[in-house]
């Protein structure tokens, strides 16, 4: 029998509308600066976990136990709808706009018009959250994918990490199994599987930190390869979930799991769009990664570590649900990867530090991947450098929780988040700009100027475009988001040789790309 289509999680919904929880009070102030465990997941829905969604077909008890200890933020945004912008808004606290990395590092690809300028590099003038916190007195390790730059003089080592496990310019593993053929990770037995390896290390490291008598804090930022393509996982799990989906190993796709995404600008065809989450490799994967966290939270556990370590769960976009393999379905989250929609932007964010942070809290505040960089040095009493122009904000205040709490959350509300991406991806989204102010979000397609507003409390689906009933309310969304795009210097779309020009918003000379 297939499996039936996922209804939309009441669960999910209700905790968007909810404004937070928080206790009465906040927790002691812990005695020392807080270790941080950043666990960054490549390609993961929101959907995919059960914590956000409790009819999802992966199963995710670990990861859902760290959020049973710490807090979930339904509204976690990534700053752009693939890897590399994200991961530099993470390490710099900025939006990747301002210096043009608005695309995965080698993407320029060409459709109706020739994408905007990309910058394939995380500059090494940018002070990093690693530079940062290693010179307030921290030790910092970077583990698994980098991709924020082409050569090793951008790599981990040049950008803050005393350590590099694997980390180069690569933007997925050339193998799952050992041999890796990574210049930054030595193979391990034949055979050996990459998570469960960059997990032994990072084991290994929290051993080491233990056992060291100075006791300084440390970073360790854990940049999962999993669950990117290709769709790779071992054989007793994919067996294991291919016989929970009721299909043969290897059997292809059935036509009733999918639907199509409709374009504005005309089309040969249709995009397609995984609707069924039934896939038998990326369940697996799913499993490998839920199994990895789970050792390290007891670890934690184990050393005595837990209570003053910030653990982040978080993934760099979201899940891929249409083009290069189809594996997962982000219902009812409207797209996925590569997409301006909310399927495609809206993360699995999860914050533990059991010292500050009551356990089993849930907000809908709105935050976005640059805000982690303002929180983290906050936590651990540093001060963002005075020179550095920084995008982000810290939410330090809804961990906590009580009257700070509830004021942070009432001013995430009323803030401003911006999304830029001025390319073709390569799972069929189209070019486009975003912003989102509390419970609405603007929309703007780069190749013809059209704009839709959606209401996110009463259509997380983003299927009812109000654009046409609240028009002050587009003009007032468009204004400030064309405001922002020439603040940030941004970059648009270019005619082909000989072809039409493309539309672009009508910036001051000077202000924008």
């Amino acid at each position: 029998m297939r499996p039936a289509r996922h209804p939309t999680p009441r669960a999910v919904l209700a905790a968007a509308v909810c404004v937070a929880c928080f206790t009465a009070c906040a927790a002691e102030t812990p005695a020392g600066p807080p270790n941080v465990v950043f666990l960054l997941v490549d390609d993961l829905g929101a959907m995919d976990v059960g914590a956000f969604n409790p009819d999802t077909f992966y199963e995710t008890p670990n990861i859902d136990r760290l959020a049973a200890g710490g807090m979930r933020f339904i509204r976690g945004y990534a700053a752009n709808p693939v890897c590399s912008p994200t991961r530099y808004s993470i390490m710099t606290g900025r939006y990747p706009t301002r210096v043009a990395a608005t695309n995965y590092f080698t993407g320029r690809r060409e459709e109706r018009f020739a994408p905007a300028p990309l910058h394939d590099r995380m500059p090494l003038e940018e002070y990093t959250l690693a530079e940062a916190l290693r010179d307030g007195g921290y030790r910092t390790a970077f583990l698994g994918k980098w991709h924020l730059g082409p050569s090793e003089e951008f790599w981990p080592l040049a950008q803050g990490f005393d350590v590099n496990v694997g980390g180069h310019r690569g933007g997925m593993p050339r193998s799952y199994f050992s041999p890796y053929s990574n210049p930054t990770l030595e193979d391990g037995p034949e055979n050996e599987h990459l998570t469960a390896r960059l997990t032994d290390e990072t084991i290994a490291l929290l051993d080491g930190y233990a056992a060291d008598e100075e006791g300084k804090p440390f970073l360790i930022y854990l940049s999962y390869y999993t669950v990117h393509t290709p769709l790779r996982a071992p054989a007793d799990l994919i067996e294991k979930y291919a016989a929970k989906a009721g299909v043969e190993v290897g059997a292809p796709a059935h036509p009733d799991d999918f639907g199509d995404e409709e374009q504005v600008w005309p089309r040969d065809e249709s995009r397609r769009v995984r609707e069924v989450q039934n896939h038998a490799v990326y369940a697996a994967m799913v499993e490998t990664l839920d199994t990895s966290v789970g050792r390290i939270l007891d670890r934690l556990d184990a050393l005595d570590l837990a209570e003053n370590t910030i653990v982040v769960f978080f993934s760099d976009n979201g899940g891929l649900s249409t083009a290069e393999g189809w594996p997962t379905s982000n219902l009812p989250l409207r797209g996925g990867k590569g997409w301006l929609y909310e399927g495609g932007i809206r993360e699995p964010m999860i914050v533990r530090w059991p010292a500050v942070a009551a356990a089993g809290g849930v907000t809908s505040a709105p935050v976005i991947s640059a805000d982690f960089y303002p929180t983290l040095l906050e936590a651990a009493d540093l001060d963002v450098r005075p020179e550095i122009e920084i995008d982000g904000s810290s939410f330090l205040d809804i961990l906590r929780g009580g009257d700070a709490g509830a004021a942070a959350v009432a001013a995430a509300s009323e803030r401003d988040l911006f999304w830029h991406y001025p390319h073709y991806g390569n799972q069929g989204g189209f070019p486009g700009g975003a912003i989102a102010r509390g419970r609405y979000k603007l929309v703007e397609r780069y190749e013809d100027g059209q704009v839709h507003l959606y209401d996110l409390e009463a259509d997380v689906g983003e299927r009812n475009d109000l654009a046409a009933e609240q028009p002050e309310r587009v003009a007032a969304m468009r204004a400030r988001l064309h405001a922002w795009y020439g603040e940030v210097g941004a970059e648009f779309l270019s005619a082909l040789p000989d072809g039409p020009d493309p539309w672009r918003p009508a910036l001051q000379a000077g202000d924008g790309g």
